[in-house]
């Protein structure tokens, strides 16, 4: 993995972190929102792959990133009420 691709994964965290956070009304930092963006990339490439979902292209891969982190968000939600 070159450095441009380690960019390119953070920049699509942050932005899919932050979009999550917009959409289940959460709060916090950029990191924060780079790190739960990540994670919910992993997140929603796994479940909608389960389900034979998929896409190619930058946009795809964020709307994946910010599906698997509002999964995360409403998971946390529910163990941490």
């Amino acid at each position: 993995m070159n450095i441009m691709n380690i960019v390119i994964a953070l920049a699509i965290g942050a932005v899919a972190g932050w979009l999550a956070g917009f959409i289940m009304g959460g709060q916090g930092g950029l990191i924060r929102n780079i790190i739960l963006g990540i994670i919910g990339g992993v997140v929603g490439s796994f479940l909608l792959g389960l389900l034979g979902i998929g896409g190619s292209g930058l946009i795809a891969h964020i709307l994946v990133a910010v599906f698997g982190a509002c999964v995360l968000i409403a998971i946390g939600r529910f163990l941490f009420k």
